[in-house]
């Protein structure tokens, strides 16, 4: 493992994350990371100047790659990563779905319909903190994911996202526009900027505190309640229920299911 050089890929409805681990041990550390727009239209070329143009920016190059592993819900954006991957890097990808191995029983009806991501963000969140945890997920769209004690997926919750909400909310209302998710001086806004900064940001911490107490009292248990995605930070500030922000909970749920199947990945 110490010449491991692996790429984690997380491609979400709005934004691509991208990640380097190194394995200078037994463990890999995140060395580099971004965050690039996901385009569906996207071609394998485009693709490959991209990454090429972010390897190049950190002085490094793609051919120290080693491994890549890669979860995404844009299925049609599945086939352009592995002509990418196959091209820059001389292999296919691992890809995060059905017959790989997580560790964590799925107790949900059809475990066909679990996005990719939940199911990476509930082993990363078991894997470092252990059960009973909620993982909060601020996205495209909100989700909850929770985990039993015992380590198991028992399902979750999901919310449109804050921006989704925005948009939805602009389209509809001619008078109101777009504002920057911060603060307001006040609760009562004082401005229509101001109201609508504490709605957005005041109701959605609001939103996620009663979420995870209706979790809470179903699970019988005082669960952990983690948070990752864009706005995590900024929602987590005022929520009494999120306990700790994990940025890159996404990209270590990747590295962390990359080692759990090593051994068929085909490591060079």
């Amino acid at each position: 493992m110490s010449d491991t050089i692996l790429l984690v890929v997380d491609i979400g409805n709005t934004n691509t994350s991208v990640g380097i681990f190194d394995y200078g041990g037994s463990e890999g550390s995140l060395a580099q990371h971004w965050r690039i727009t996901t385009h569906r239209e996207q071609t394998s070329d485009e693709l490959s100047i991209t990454l090429n143009a972010l390897f190049e920016q950190e002085k490094r190059s793609a051919d120290e790659v080693t491994d890549v592993i890669i979860s995404s819900v844009v299925p049609p954006l599945v086939p352009v990563w592995e002509r990418t991957c196959t091209k820059l890097f001389d292999r296919p990808p691992q890809v995060v779905g059905p017959g790989m191995k997580t560790g964590m029983p799925l107790r949900y009806e059809n475990p066909r319909e679990v996005g990719a991501d939940r199911i990476v963000n509930a082993v990363a969140a078991y894997e470092i903190y252990g059960g009973p945890i909620i993982a909060v997920d601020f996205g495209t769209a909100t989700t909850f994911d929770c985990v039993s004690e015992a380590g198991e997926y028992l399902g979750g919750v999901i919310c449109p996202g804050i921006h989704i909400s925005m948009e939805a909310l602009f389209e509809r209302a001619s008078k109101l526009h777009r504002v920057e998710i911060a603060r307001p001086k006040a609760v009562i806004g004082k401005t229509t900027t101001g109201a609508l900064q504490a709605g957005l940001l005041y109701g959605y911490a609001g939103m996620v505190d009663a979420m995870v107490d209706r979790i809470r009292d179903e699970l019988g248990q005082p669960a952990r309640c983690i948070a990752t995605g864009g706005l995590a930070r900024r929602i987590g500030e005022e929520s009494e229920a999120i306990s700790e922000v994990v940025p890159f909970l996404t990209l270590d749920g990747l590295r962390i299911l990359y080692e759990k199947n090593r051994h068929g990945s085909g490591h060079r």
